[in-house]
């Protein structure tokens, strides 16, 4: 039996029909204590004064619906206040399924018609005991998630995170660069965050940026300023992202991908603390804290001549490293929750949970994309569910499930523009490797600027 061992208050003031129930249920191996009046029932579950053998607490209440000083609808609207988990199913005349329907709408799971058949009965049982405990779950969860560590934006209660929570706390209030490291979706830009909402500089601007999404040519204008006429187009000055962090924090992503040059010139800020706009005759004064990230293992970099080594211990005074996903799989249930609360309202959708069947085939996954592959597949498995009580494990799909690599052969029956294939492919592509840039820029053949630069020209499109 599926919940076999299940503690179910069975209440009838018809006392064949409590017999008859409570042998049954007896007879597929589950709990049960019987009641001919509500009040004693209600009293009973109340005062948690041991109702089973085991102590456990009460899976499911049965109840008939027509009985003296307190019939099935008040019973259940009585116990539904003191534990809106509890599921209670009515049993009903046929004459009374008006009824029936007004105590599902109050919050019975659902309900049977007399005469039934035992087999119908035991299938309600068990739906009804499966939905409790998965509503338990999620309750437990979901206290879970207000009692856990959090830091800005970032969820998680493993201690791998945890370590990463106890390093923000230590070198918020410092003043020294920050070094950030982690796959790509381990949520770099969160944890830079959560470092400059509790510094001093905290009331100041946060900037960021992702030097591999910007062209190398406007790179240096963006990071440093230019003035009027300087450069074909230079139609205005322009303040630099140093300058517009001035006093505040500047968000330096995927520092790895700066060329030598850019290097050379970031290096120069940060040991005169000054920049100079690209067509300027003077430099300015700057008080800016810098912190960076990236996803390449810089030292590599450094040892192929491809990042000079003296800005890798500059940037680097305090390296802090983000855990993969599969070395957090304790936070997958809080972040499914987070996310699925966040998306639901995004959408406009009523979504209670998971089965527990999905959310074991997430905690089973490698989700080599981190956190934001984890928060794509929510939102995708939401919003492609339709509603519903749950999300079920037939819900949580992967790009690989789906077989991304079809999409040649699908274009070959609607004859789409070659930019358009181009979209295509190169979106199946992303999905296939869960959004890894540099590995996806591989297998394209491009480099990553011109992926980001693809990419950000077709999400104006829907991408």
């Amino acid at each position: 039996m599926p919940h076999s061992g299940s503690r179910i208050v069975v209440v009838d003031d018809d006392l064949q029909m409590l017999d008859m129930l409570k042998d049954y249920l007896v007879s597929q191996k589950f709990q049960v204590r019987g009641f001919s009046r509500a009040h004693a029932a209600y009293e009973a579950i109340q005062s948690d004064s041991g109702l089973f053998e085991d102590g456990g607490p009460v899976d499911l209440v049965v109840t008939d619906l027509s009985m003296p000083e307190m019939d099935g609808i008040e019973l259940i609207q009585n116990l539904k206040r003191q534990d809106p988990s509890l599921p209670m199913v009515l049993i009903t005349a046929h004459a009374s399924i008006d009824s029936a329907v007004e105590a599902t709408r109050r919050g019975a799971f659902s309900y049977i018609v007399k005469p039934f058949k035992l087999v119908e009965f035991q299938a309600i049982v068990e739906k009804a005991i499966a939905h409790g405990h998965l509503a338990r779950e999620n309750a437990i969860l979901k206290s879970q998630v207000k009692q856990t560590m959090k830091k800005g934006s970032i969820i998680g209660k493993s201690p791998a995170i945890r370590k990463v929570f106890d390093l923000i706390d230590r070198v918020s209030k410092a003043t020294a660069n920050i070094f950030i490291t982690g796959e790509s979706g381990t949520g770099k830009e969160l944890v830079a965050k959560a470092i400059h909402e509790e510094s001093p500089r905290k009331d100041r601007p946060f900037v960021a940026i992702n030097c591999a999404a910007i062209p190398e040519n406007l790179l240096e204008s963006e990071l440093f300023g230019h003035m009027r006429g300087s450069f074909t187009g230079a139609v205005a000055d322009k303040l630099g992202l140093f300058e517009e962090a001035n006093g505040g924090t500047l968000f330096l992503d995927e520092i790895g991908d700066l060329n030598l040059p850019l290097q050379a010139k970031l290096l120069r800020v940060l040991q005169d603390r000054e920049i100079r706009p690209i067509g300027a005759t003077k430099s300015k004064k700057i008080d800016v804290r810098l912190v960076t990230a990236t996803h390449k293992d810089l030292k590599a970099a450094v040892k192929k001549g491809e990042f000079r080594e003296d800005l890798y211990y500059r940037l680097s005074v305090i390296p802090v490293v983000l855990p993969a996903l599969r070395d957090r799989k304790d936070d997958i249930p809080l972040l499914a929750h987070h996310f699925l609360k966040k998306h639901s309202t995004l959408n406009g959708m009523e979504i209670g949970g998971f089965t527990s069947a999905a959310m074991a085939k997430l905690i089973r996954s490698p989700f080599p994309g981190n956190v934001r592959e984890l928060e794509n597949l929510i939102e995708r498995a939401l919003v492609l569910s339709g509603g519903g009580a749950e999300l079920g494990v037939e819900n949580i799909t992967f790009e690989a499930e789906e077989g991304g690599e079809s999409v040649l052969a699908d274009s070959a029956n609607d004859w789409p523009t070659l930019h358009e294939l181009e979209k295509r492919y190169i979106k199946a592509v992303l999905e296939k490797v869960s959004g890894k840039k540099e590995k996806a820029a591989e297998i394209l053949g491009i480099n990553r600027r011109t992926l980001y630069r693809k990419e950000l020209e077709y999400n104006q499109e829907t991408f």
